[in-house]
């Protein structure tokens, strides 16, 4: 895991970085050093500041801790299984989280707002500099699109939270108080339409912000709100934009030759290299080479095979590790996300993976039958070093606008065969995924039912599905839930007395309520 040197109080340090900006310094600068007497100066400081936002979204629990660490922990839920007791992700999948933990109930929160603090830097010192206009909109566009994209991390995972201002004194911070979930929406929203207006359609360089991934991030903060009518009008804005549509292969969407694809609508950058260039992807969710220091530590389950459907549409059967006949017909996304048992692998084949022997995950799993393939660095014999994966984490692509303008359709009342059309292109559009279409003569219930299995096949192992199943409010079907071996055997059991309802918020970390009191703890933590 990369080395993080956490600020305790996050939002105190947001008040000594902005007032470093606006008080007033003597006229002998030091010449040893840069300080925010003589920093930033020119274009070329700003572009600095920008890349070092940019840079937090790679830290651990924004988007750099593997498939399922990132984002919305498909590990904690029935997708995934986490090998490691020790581990934050399994505490919240088995149950026993607690406030006082670190991982992704501290670092989620430190690392959104050190953006957000970031993020208002250089909005408030942005005017201080000599810049044409169309490079300081884009740069205010840019900040606005990060800071809107921290507040979702944060809404998403805590419910309201302080909303900080652009300046703020020691003792405002140390008075702060947590808005309304639905005020902090609004933020998230206002971030987003700042941003909108401000971008083009193109990023003068790869991986940087556009108004395309603006829209797409508002339409995912609509779709997460249950603001349906919202959903589908940006939607129809990011087709009128004329630049996405679906990469012609499932497979390569998740190759390095192939990132920033026309499919691609943001993601976060990463190159082989140390100092934080590089990610944990393959380490945590790639297939391993037998060594302890690799394989995957987070790995799918059989719940996840069952869930998708066979090519034909005929009837499936229970997955069985040891008969090809209950897999092999299977959507081909299945064999192009999980790395299934031997050489009944549709054709793919991988090095040192050999059932029943084992799939040479991480050698601490008890799960030996099933490994991860997407985001797989596929030549075993050219991986990165640990830690430094040279493979882009998607954070939306196309195929999330045309489920969710199906999603929202389907809930707000909308024309049935439409939504289905959508989702029959993402079962049928591919070269390499051609997926019985469905009926458009489904009912609305029968609908709702096939988008949410499609979301979970279209995005497994990328993250959304635990955002999905607390927002479907669904969790009290799916859990208790047990993750078994190869064999039968119980490895784990999650939420055994049944789902926990305060697990539908994290709880704020005790080390921030600790230094202020006004943060109200979620309920039942």
């Amino acid at each position: 895991m990369k080395n993080i040197k956490i600020i305790s109080v996050t939002l105190l340090f947001t008040v000594l970085l902005l007032n470093s900006c606006i008080n007033e310094f003597l006229d002998i600068s030091p010449k040893d050093k840069v300080t925010t007497a003589m920093f930033p100066q020119s274009e070329s400081d700003i572009k600095m500041l920008v890349n070092g936002v940019y840079a937090n979204l790679r830290e651990t629990e924004i988007y750099n801790q593997g498939l399922f660490g990132f984002g919305v922990l498909d590990g904690a839920t029935p997708n995934a299984y986490n090998w490691a007791d020790g581990q934050i992700i399994n505490n919240l999948g088995k149950g026993n989280l607690l406030s006082s933990d670190g991982g992704i109930v501290t670092y989620r929160w430190t690392q959104c707002f050190s953006i957000i603090s970031r993020a208002n830097f250089l909005l408030n010192i942005i005017d201080e500099v000599n810049l044409s206009e169309n490079v300081k909109n884009l740069y205010i566009g840019e900040m606005h699109f990060l800071r809107g994209l921290a507040y979702s991390k944060l809404v998403e995972a805590y419910g309201g939270v302080p909303i900080i201002p652009m300046t703020l004194t020691t003792a405002e911070a140390l008075d702060l108080k947590r808005e309304s979930t639905e005020n902090t929406w609004e933020q998230v929203i206002s971030d987003y339409d700042i941003a909108i207006s401000k971008l083009g359609r193109d990023a003068p360089e790869v991986g940087r912000a556009t108004k395309g991934a603006a829209l797409a991030m508002k339409m995912r903060a609509y779709l997460y709100q249950g603001k349906f009518q919202q959903v589908i009008s940006v939607a129809d804005e990011i087709e009128s934009l004329g630049k996405y549509a679906l990469f012609s292969s499932y497979e390569g969407l998740f190759m390095a030759e192939n990132e920033n694809n026309i499919e691609v609508i943001f993601d976060v950058q990463y190159i082989e290299g140390e100092n934080n260039q590089g990610s944990f992807i393959d380490q945590y969710c790639g297939t391993g080479t037998g060594s302890w220091t690799r394989g995957s530590r987070y790995v799918p389950t059989d719940d996840l095979v069952n869930a998708y459907e066979n090519i034909d549409g005929s009837p499936t059967v229970p997955f069985n590790p040891n008969d090809a006949t209950t897999w092999e017909k299977r959507d081909p996304r299945l064999a192009f996300t999980v790395v299934l048992p031997h050489s009944f692998m549709l054709g793919h084949q991988f090095p040192n993976y050999l059932y029943p022997g084992g799939a040479f995950n991480h050698a601490g799993n008890p799960l030996k039958h099933l490994s991860t393939r997407k985001y797989r660095v596929p030549d075993e014999d050219k991986l990165p070093p640990a830690g430094q994966s040279f493979l882009n984490n998607i954070v939306i692509r196309y195929a999330d606008v045309l489920l969710s303008k199906a999603e929202a359709l389907i809930e707000s009342g909308g024309d049935i065969s439409t939504a289905i059309a959508l989702i029959n292109r993402v079962r049928t559009e591919r070269n390499d995924v051609k997926i019985t279409a469905l009926p458009t003569t489904l009912s609305r219930e029968e609908a709702r039912v096939k988008l949410r299995n499609e979301r979970r096949v279209e995005f497994a192992l990328e993250g959304l599905y635990w955002m999905d199943i607390r927002r479907w409010d669904i969790c009290d079907i799916i859990y208790p839930f047990v993750v078994y071996d190869h064999d039968g055997n119980v490895i784990e059991r999650r939420f055994p007395n049944g789902y926990q309802r305060q697990y539908q918020l994290l709880p704020i970390p005790d080390s921030e309520i600790s230094m202020n009191p006004n943060l109200v703890q979620n309920p039942g933590w």
